[in-house]
C-alpha cells in the first residue's frame, strides 16, 4: 500500500519530515492562483493521504455490502471490517469497542446526546434513565467559548424542557473564567458540555479540573473533542468525561463520518435518538425492544465505507505519533502567534505568544474587513478560514462580527507559516489603510 505513514518515530517532528509527510497528500502538491498551494485551514477541514482514500477504494472494489443484516460472504467480510474500523478508533481516543457509536459528525453526534436527553425528560424511559432527565429548575451549563454545534443543541434541549441554559464566561484574552466556572457549577447542574480546544482562540481547556467538579456534583459531562481528536493524544477514560464527539473529517478522513463516546453504562441505558432498521431485537405493531449499544444508536444503514477510511486515518496518526504532532503543531501555533502579533495593525484572539495553545490562530486586521483578508490571502495561493468561524458570541464577546484564522496540522512546515505571516504583513498596505492609527 502506498501513503503510509512510515516515519521516523524518535524525536519531534521537523521540516525534513513533514516534508516526507506531505508527499502523502497529493492535494497540497498543487498550485492556486499561480502560487504554491499553503493549506492553512484545517481547523474547517483537513486534507486525506494516500492511504486512506486506498481504504475507502478497497472497500468499494472489494467489500461493499450491508453489515449487521447479510448472511452471505461478502456482507460477513463488510461487517468484520466495518466493526474491526470501530475497535481502531475507539482504541484511538481511549475507549471499548462498545463505547463507540457511528455518527455523521460532530453535530450529529452533539444532537444525538442532546436529543436522546430529551427523550428520557418525557418520562416514557426506564427508572435508570431518568438520569438524563432535565427540566423546569434543572441547569444546563456550556461556556462562552463553544461553536454552534455544542451551543444550539443545548438551547433546543432547554427550550423543550423548560432547563435553564446557562454559559461560563471567558476572560477578554480568551481563557475560561475557572473561578466563575465554580461557581456555576453547582447542585442545579444536570449537564455540563464544553470544547476540548476552542476553533476560535486555540484556547486548550483543563478538562480534568471541570469534569472533577461536574462529578462532584453528580452532573454529566460532555466533551467536544472536534479541534483535539485530530491533534493531540486524546484518553477518554483517563480524561474521565462520561461523553465525547469528534468529525472524522478535521482527522485526515472522509466527510461524512464521526463519533460519539460514552460510558457503557450510560450508553445502554439512555434512550435512542434515531430509530428504525438495525437498533432493535423485537418489534411488533405497538412498541419495540432496543439493541445494546451501540447499535441502539445506529439506526440504518451505517456510514461504512467512510468508518473504514476513518481507521486508516487514526492508524496513519498513530503511527506518526499524537504527541509529535502535538509538539509539532505547538511551535507552528507560537510562530504564527508571534509573528503575527510583529506586524503592525493585527490583533490576534486568544493568548498571547508564549502562553501554550493549539496551532491555529484567529486575528484581526484593523481596518481590513476578514472577507477581504481571505481574499487576499487566496491570491497568494494560501487558504485560511475567513468569518465567525460558527462561534457569533465568543465573537460577540471579543467585541468582533467576523476574524480571520489560520489552522494547521502534521503536514504544514515552518515555511507555509512564514508565507502566511509575510502575506498577512502586506494586507494594510494593499487595502491602503497603512498609514492609519491601528
Amino acid at each position: 500500500m502506498t501513503g503510509s505513514a512510515a516515519h521516523d518515530h524518535n524525536g519531534p517532528l521537523t521540516d525534513t519530515e513533514v516534508l516526507r509527510i506531505r508527499n502523502d497528500f497529493p492535494i497540497l502538491e498543487q498550485d492556486v492562483n499561480g502560487q504554491p498551494l499553503v493549506y492553512l485551514d484545517s481547523g474547517a477541514t483537513s486534507q486525506n493521504p494516500l492511504s486512506v482514500m486506498e481504504a475507502e477504494q478497497e472497500f468499494y472494489e472489494q467489500r461493499n455490502s450491508a453489515v449487521h443484516r447479510g448472511a452471505h460472504t461478502l456482507a460477513v467480510h463488510a461487517t468484520d471490517v466495518f466493526e474491526e474500523a470501530r475497535a481502531t478508533v475507539a482504541a484511538f481516543i481511549g475507549a471499548d469497542d462498545n463505547e463507540l457509536l457511528w455518527t455523521q459528525n460532530a453535530t450529529a453526534g452533539l444532537n444525538l446526546i442532546a436529543y436522546s436527553f430529551g427523550n428520557a425528560s418525557v418520562g416514557t424511559v426506564s427508572e435508570y434513565a431518568k438520569k438524563f432527565a432535565v427540566g423546569p429548575g434543572d441547569e444546563v451549563l456550556v461556556t462562552e467559548m463553544e461553536h454552534h454545534a455544542n451551543l444550539i443543541p443545548w438551547q433546543e434541549l432547554c427550550r423543550r424542557t423548560g432547563a435553564t441554559l446557562r454559559f461560563i464566561p471567558v476572560h477578554d484574552d480568551g481563557t475560561l473564567d475557572l473561578d466563575a466556572a465554580a461557581t456555576l457549577i453547582n447542585e442545579r447542574t444536570k449537564v455540563l458540555a464544553f470544547t476540548h480546544v476552542s476553533n476560535v482562540t486555540g484556547v486548550i481547556n483543563p478538562v480534568a479540573a471541570l469534569t472533577a467538579m461536574a462529578h462532584d456534583i453528580g452532573a454529566l459531562v460532555v466533551l467536544d473533542a472536534c479541534q483535539s481528536a485530530p491533534h493531540l493524544p486524546l484518553d477518554v477514560k483517563a480524561l474521565d468525561v462520561d461523553f465525547a464527539v469528534f468529525s472524522g473529517h478535521k482527522m485526515l478522513a472522509p466527510t461524512g463520518i464521526g463519533g460519539v463516546y460514552g460510558r457503557a453504562e450510560l450508553l445502554d441505558a439512555m434512550p435512542p435518538f434515531l430509530t428504525g432498521g438495525s437498533m432493535i431485537t423485537t418489534v411488533t405493531m405497538a412498541e419495540a425492544a432496543y439493541l445494546p449499544a451501540p447499535q441502539r444508536f445506529e439506526a440504518g444503514t451505517q456510514p461504512i465505507s467512510q468508518a473504514v477510511a476513518l481507521a486508516a486515518a487514526c492508524n496513519y496518526l498513530q503511527e506518526t505519533g499524537m504527541d509529535r504532532i502535538h509538539a509539532w503543531e505547538a511551535e507552528l501555533g507560537q510562530r504564527l502567534v508571534s509573528g503575527l502579533e510583529a506586524i503592525e495593525g493585527i490583533r490576534v484572539l486568544g493568548p498571547a505568544s508564549g502562553i501554550p495553545r493549539a496551532g491555529l490562530a484567529s486575528f484581526e486586521v484593523k481596518g481590513v474587513h476578514a472577507h477581504d483578508v481571505g481574499q487576499f490571502l487566496d491570491a497568494a495561493g494560501i487558504a485560511v478560514r475567513v468569518g465567525h468561524h460558527c462561534a457569533q458570541p465568543l465573537h460577540r464577546r471579543l467585541g468582533l462580527s467576523a476574524s480571520t484564522r489560520a489552522s494547521t496540522y502534521l503536514y504544514n512546515t515552518t515555511a507555509d507559516v512564514d508565507a502566511f505571516l509575510a502575506a498577512v504583513a502586506g494586507v494594510r498596505g494593499y487595502f491602503g489603510v497603512a498609514g492609519e492609527q491601528p
